[in-house]
């Protein structure tokens, strides 16, 4: 799995940080998301697919790989 933020969109609702705080933190001056594992675990697969899907600004996107 590879994770892409498209950060210029981000409204900063922190919703992706709630759900999967391994993969995405916030900016502290504005709350824009910030990637923290472009390759996270398989571990945090499901949780980042949920954050992706229920992000209001969709601004995650979630490339399967192999």
């Amino acid at each position: 799995m590879r994770v892409e933020i498209h950060a210029d969109r981000c409204i900063g609702s922190g919703v992706c940080v709630l759900l999967a705080p391994e993969v995405f933190d916030q900016r502290d001056d504005d709350g824009v998301v910030v990637l923290l594992d472009e390759h996270p675990d398989a571990r945090h697969h499901e949780s980042a697919h949920d954050a992706a899907t229920r992000c209001p600004a969709l601004v995650i996107e979630i490339h399967d790989e192999g």
